[in-house]
């Protein structure tokens, strides 16, 4: 999301207009409690500070999200529009990871100042602040908005418990949702998620961290009413924040993981210096089928880390083979096939990649059972090895490798779809296709210089035309100039001859033109101009595999 689309950017504008509106009647108003917002603003800004900025010498571990008991107390403490104003100094200095900084600093001041005006709003309907014996909002004398929001008398700060926590549970909840809502809706404009995808599973894992920060909230919220004011509440805060700190401590871990991952991964490279960059390619578009198919965030982690580790077992294979450019026997090609059962064996001992293991194992099978290591067919197939096994056939065929040139993306794609139902599953290739129509490709390691990037939206005669460059490109490359075409593999014929076979309605891609002669090995499995009369299967027909797709 480094370059927004208008329509997110239309929607950031319009939460700031939102948000400007909710803080609107405190910033004009007569009797706003300037002491307390001052107080708790100062308190939320230095909780968000404290992330960037450790007191102590060392880094504040990723994943301590923002603390939300300070702007629930603010709520629970202050009219609605004061409790905005408290959520805004904080939500503009929260740490931000990704770009533009600027501008989701600016979303999330925005996004929270909303959330804490609704939040106020469903906490006074519901009788929340009599209960906290804060007395109406909107009334007059020592309880309403002239009273100062500190401390009290001993018989003016006892909270009616546990009536109290009915409209504080409310408006926490109301909080979260409305924080989940504007997530939702920003994802879908800024990365064109379907709508009901951009918000699954956002409020569930919420909820739960919203409510403790709730119940935190209302606990400083009484302690500040308290005769002892502001060092009880503080007290109260202490072991959230612990409990927070501690909690990050998970995500650290997690880091020391996924470098461990990608410790692997670069080791898989360096044996194989044709496929550099793959395993993170079939990792996004494991995940761009995942998200298309609605898998929950957790789940389509587990796909991402499944097509990064896709080929881990090629550390078991001689470097000889994987590095070969003539053709492979049947005994090197028995070796090479054997890389998802090391792939298997490497892993299983590695206990948070879950299903990841099984679409190690299972990558290379195909759907009408013809493919290894076991020969499952159909639904004998994990759902995550079906995934992988699209995304890697594809980034396969879109990338230069030593035994053939990359691809245009619509000539794989419709490669893809051919083999759908005999070497794919049709699902998979539609969730790929559908999300590629809509994000475009954009390949997050770009190791080769032929690596195509598709736009999102691009219509077809304009991915045709971006995916012929692509090609041409590669011809180039792989092709000093001048030099003639022929003694090349089968499945590297000149693409641009195939996007103009399928510009000309022709449907779709067969015979050699399609690069049905394909062997499922990283190397060339047959003499070069040979392949087209020793693969299996008829050209054209659904038995052909499709080119590199088991690369």
């Amino acid at each position: 999301m480094r370059v927004l689309p208008p329509l997110a950017r239309a929607y950031v504008l319009c939460a700031v207009l939102a948000a400007l509106a909710c803080v609107a009647p405190a910033v004009t108003g007569s009797a706003t409690p300037w002491p307390s917002i001052g107080l708790l603003s100062v308190l939320y800004l230095g909780c968000e500070l404290v992330k960037v900025c450790p007191l102590v010498g060392r880094r504040v571990p990723e994943g301590l999200g923002s603390f939300f008991p300070v702007v629930l107390a603010a709520v629970f403490l202050l009219p609605p529009a004061a409790a905005a104003l408290v959520a805004l100094p904080g939500g503009l200095a929260g740490t931000v990871t990704a770009r533009p900084a600027r501008v989701r600093r600016i979303w999330h001041g925005a996004q929270q100042s909303i959330a804490a005006w609704t939040a106020g709003q469903v906490y006074g309907l519901l009788g929340g602040p009599g209960a906290l014996g804060t007395g109406s909002f909107g009334g007059t004398g020592p309880s309403g908005p002239e009273a100062p929001a500190g401390p009290v008398g001993p018989a003016a700060w006892v909270a009616d418990f546990p009536y109290v926590m009915l409209p504080a549970a409310a408006a926490a909840v109301a909080f979260c949702l409305v924080l989940t809502a504007l997530d939702g809706c920003i994802l879908a404009a800024a990365e064109r998620r379907p709508a009901t995808t951009a918000w699954r599973g956002l409020a569930t894992r919420s909820l739960a961290p919203h409510c403790v920060h709730g119940l935190a909230g209302l606990m400083m919220a009484v302690m500040w009413r308290s005769p002892y004011g502001l060092p009880a509440a503080l007290l109260v805060m202490l072991p959230m924040y612990i409990s927070c700190w501690v909690f990050a401590q998970y995500h650290r871990e997690r880091a020391a993981h996924q470098a461990t991952i990608r410790a692997l991964v670069q080791a898989v490279d360096i044996k194989d210096r044709y496929t550099r960059g793959h395993s993170e390619r079939v990792g996004q578009a494991s995940a761009m089928i995942a998200r298309e198919l609605g898998m929950g965030e957790e789940r389509l982690e587990v796909v991402r880390i499944a097509g990064i580790l896709h080929d881990v077992g090629k550390l078991g294979v001689p470097t000889r083979l994987l590095r070969k450019d003539g053709p492979l026997t049947p005994e090197e090609r028995r070796i090479i096939e054997l890389h998802p059962e090391y792939g298997h064996e490497m892993v299983r001992g590695i206990g948070f990649l879950g299903e990841a293991r099984a679409a190690i194992l299972h990558h290379h099978e195909r759907v009408d059972g013809s493919g290894y290591p076991y020969g499952l067919t159909g639904e004998q197939i994990p759902v995550l090895a079906r995934v992988v096994a699209v995304a890697d056939a594809f980034d396969a065929m879109t990338s230069t490798r030593s035994y053939s040139r990359a691809r245009p993306v619509r000539v794989a794609l419709a490669e893809l779809e051919r083999c759908a139902g005999a070497q794919f599953d049709p699902d998979m290739v539609r969730a790929l296709v559908d999300a590629i129509d809509r994000q475009g490709w954009h390949p997050k390691v770009t190791s080769d210089d032929d690596l195509q990037v598709i736009p999102a939206g691009a219509g077809e005669p304009q991915l045709r035309e971006g995916a012929a460059a692509g090609a041409q490109g590669a011809v180039r490359e792989a092709v000093p100039a001048g030099a003639p075409l022929t003694g090349l593999p089968a499945q590297a014929a000149p693409a641009g001859s195939a996007s103009q076979a399928r510009a000309a309605g022709s449907g779709p891609l067969q015979g050699a033109e399609a690069g049905d002669p394909c062997h499922c090995v990283p190397g060339p499995a047959a003499e070069p101009g040979a392949a087209a009369t020793e693969a299996p299967g008829t050209p054209g027909s659904p038995s052909a595999p499709a080119a590199g797709a088991n690369a």
